[in-house]
């Protein structure tokens, strides 16, 4: 019975894997034409807004769900589960009509703390979205509740389609109309209820059933679900937004610094805009964490609840060592090509050191998320708290300081370092048994050592190809970095067989890594 659970929920994640990996695609993909079309300014007025749409799209696509889908693992019956996901549906609904109503009158104020009042028309146009975030959370959290991952990596994958669409004809049609940047970024932010109301459309039939069936509410259950659910439940949402409200604080503190700094209002923006480029990285780099974070969740519960401890520790091992090994490889691998990767998307290398030491991001951020959902599932919220405000609070602190001294490359030292320490703070709090999920097998070793061979690899390969490329420019930084990452991820690929980095089920719970093993253990 454990291995069928966990092959569904190793399949749906690989389902879930491989939509994120295309969503995040098209979100990073239509940042290239969009930053070419409407310049760093223009992308920093996207980019300063952009944590307002993220925190939402946490909410419907992660936090909430992650939740969610733990209270109806917990229901054995499905009339039980219908039941919490309707009074679930009801409290955010209120949620989400609060932010929308903050948003819409807020606007103005908040454009001032960024130190950009016309920024106020764009905060209005991504309110929308926040009244269609209660639809796709619990229809999302629902079916990831009962281990389908299908209807989550599917409306996820219609909501960017559509979103990115709307986004990229947006900056079209501003540069040959001549609008206005702010013009042009408030309609850009109307992409994301676009996207939302296509993703909530995908649910339709969930709701026509879930809504069919009436039952009284009563005032003291709903009242108890909603102290949970803002309580823990926003704890959860909070913490995997953890990146995007380290991209709010950002948006109110880093141009205001470079500018005390002495940078001109307008260098300030531009600067403020290439800083931001390394955001789509870090998503695309965290897309395995939070895929498998949010298949593992529910499972990982289920096991808790029916004290089964030995298989909740088979699982969160298996889990946390694949998502380390796979962004540790993609982070370094980021790191080591960013010259090249900055050329390619964005066509020069401003900002290509603060860049690449923003990739470091991506290692501390995952393994924050696996431990996280592993406090989840044991219904442990303190933890997880305590690790976030420490994060915001060094970053908050930090921030302005360190951009002041060292520009945009400051920046990325608070990022990186908050995400140190609040990755330290947690693992110090973890119960004893979540202490040892990494030390078996001298994975750790195992892990470094392939890494340096990718490295080695990797730049050798490079090293060669742009002595003796005939091509030059944005050209050649894309056949460069082409080539670096197949050479990487091959060299990595054959380290971590040879080593023995995964076991034969942690390959399976990678895309094609069932072959690969296979491949490289023939006897």
């Amino acid at each position: 019975m454990m291995n069928k659970q966990v092959n569904k929920m190793m399949k749906g994640t690989a389902v879930l894997t491989f939509a994120s990996l295309v969503a995040k695609i098209l979100s990073a993909f239509y940042r290239i034409p969009f930053e070419n079309l409407v310049g760093n300014t223009g992308f920093y007025i996207y980019q300063q807004i952009y944590p307002i749409y993220g925190i939402g799209m946490t909410f419907a696509l992660t936090g909430f769900p992650m939740y969610i889908s733990k209270l109806v693992a917990q229901e054995e019956e499905k009339q039980a589960k219908d039941e919490v996901a309707r009074e679930v549906f009801y409290l955010l609904l209120l949620l989400g009509v609060a932010i929308f109503l903050f948003l819409q009158f807020g606007a103005l104020w908040i454009g001032h703390a960024m130190g950009d009042a016309k920024l106020d028309v764009l905060i209005k146009s991504v309110s929308w979205m926040y009244l269609l975030m209660p639809i796709l959370a619990v229809g999302r959290g629902y079916h990831q509740g009962i281990f389908d991952m299908v209807p989550t990596a599917l409306s996820q994958l219609l909501e960017q389609v559509v979103r990115v669409t709307v986004i990229i004809i947006v900056a079209v049609l501003a540069v040959k109309m001549n609008w206005s940047l702010y013009h042009m970024g408030a309609w850009a932010m109307f992409g994301s209820t676009f996207g939302a109301i296509a993703a909530s459309l995908f649910f339709c039939a969930f709701y026509s059933r879930l809504m069919y069936y009436r039952h009284t509410i009563s005032f003291n259950k709903l009242k108890n679900v909603g102290k949970r659910l803002f309580s823990e439940g926003l704890t959860i949402c909070l913490f995997a937004a953890m990146m995007v409200l380290l991209q709010l604080v950002d948006s109110f503190t880093v141009k205001e610094a470079l500018q005390t700094s002495g940078y001109r209002p307008t260098e300030a923006k531009e600067w403020k805009g290439i800083y931001d480029r390394a955001q789509p990285l870090i998503q695309m780099g965290l897309v395995v964490s939070v895929s498998f974070s949010t298949a593992l969740l529910p499972v990982l519960t289920e096991k808790f609840v029916q004290n089964k401890l030995h298989q909740f520790k088979l699982i969160a091992k298996m889990i946390i060592r694949v998502c380390l090994g796979v962004s540790s490889a993609a982070s370094v691998g980021l790191m080591i090509l960013m010259p090249e990767i900055n050329i390619s998307l964005f066509g020069d290398r401003l900002g290509s050191p603060a860049l690449a030491v923003s990739m470091a991001a991506i290692i501390f951020a995952t393994l924050l998320t696996m431990y996280n959902s592993f406090l989840q599932s044991l219904g442990q919220y303190w933890q997880t708290f305590l690790a976030l405000f420490v994060i915001l609070l060094i970053k908050s602190l930090c921030n302005s300081i360190f951009v002041y001294h060292w520009g945009i490359m400051g920046a990325s030292i608070a990022t990186v370092l908050s995400l140190l320490v609040g990755c330290f703070t947690l693992k110090m709090t973890l119960p004893q048994m979540g202490n040892n999920l990494l030390r078996e097998d001298h994975f750790l070793l195992k892990l470094l050592a392939c890494i340096l061979v990718m490295v080695l690899i990797t730049f050798g390969c490079t090293s060669l190809l742009e002595k003796y490329t005939i091509y030059f420019g944005r050209l050649g930084s894309v056949l460069e970095t082409a080539f670096g990452v197949v050479a990487g991820s091959i060299s990595y690929v054959v380290a971590a067989c040879f080593l023995k980095l995964f076991t034969l089920q942690e390959w399976a719970s990678i895309p094609g890594g069932k072959k690969i093993f296979k491949l490289f253990n023939r006897k």
